[in-house]
């Protein structure tokens, strides 16, 4: 699963505002780049996804022993498949990550270490800044199956917002076509006369 599929905001303060669009547009960082970047960070935004919490220490504790984290260790914080409907979903600020919806990049770039790392580092920064954040507006753990319910509303909504700019664009191209067909029986015409 791609973290893009996680549920997930750009809070921009004073107010949560719908899924993230896009993330910061630095480039991924090694964990002692982010580290600097982190203590010089901007309040200006937040990019929040949701992880599972359980797999989320499960790889702080991996870490903190020196245990190896493999991929699939990763893949396992944005999984959907076969998780407790009642398991809890954290929100995390990955700001300061790029290539979120392609988890196997990331892992390429920076090592299935690297990225547990960014995902930990993640959840330091939200715990960090949630204090910045307005209490009725920031986001709060949920179970999975909220979690899902969440996602499945984006979805529609991103639907929707797709569908009405294709119209949009529709109505544009209208007036062009319309002006295009008229003169073609024209010129048709010419030819035949």
């Amino acid at each position: 699963l791609k973290p893009s599929a996680v549920p997930s905001s750009t809070f921009h303060s004073p107010s949560l505002q719908g899924r993230a669009a896009s993330v910061s547009s630095e480039a991924p960082m090694a964990p002692a780049e982010q580290e600097a970047a982190n203590e010089e960070g901007s309040d200006d935004g937040f990019t929040i996804i949701y992880v599972r919490e359980k797999i989320l220490k499960e790889l702080r504790e991996s870490l903190k022993g020196g245990k190896d984290i493999t991929k699939e260790a990763v893949d396992a914080l944005t999984a959907e498949k076969d998780v407790d409907p009642e398991e809890m979903m954290v929100p995390i600020d990955m700001e300061e990550m790029e290539d979120l919806d392609d988890m196997d990049a990331l892992v390429e770039k920076l090592g299935a270490k690297g990225v547990a790392e960014a995902f930990i580092k993640a959840q330091d920064r939200f715990a960090a800044n949630k204090d910045k954040m307005p209490e009725d507006s920031a986001p709060q753990p949920m179970t999975a199956k909220e979690w899902k319910e969440l996602a499945e509303q984006a979805e529609l909504e991103d639907m929707e917002e797709e569908s009405l700019e294709d119209e949009e664009e529709e109505e544009d191209g209208d007036d062009d076509g319309d002006d295009d067909a008229a003169d073609t029986p024209a010129a048709k015409k010419a030819k035949t006369s």
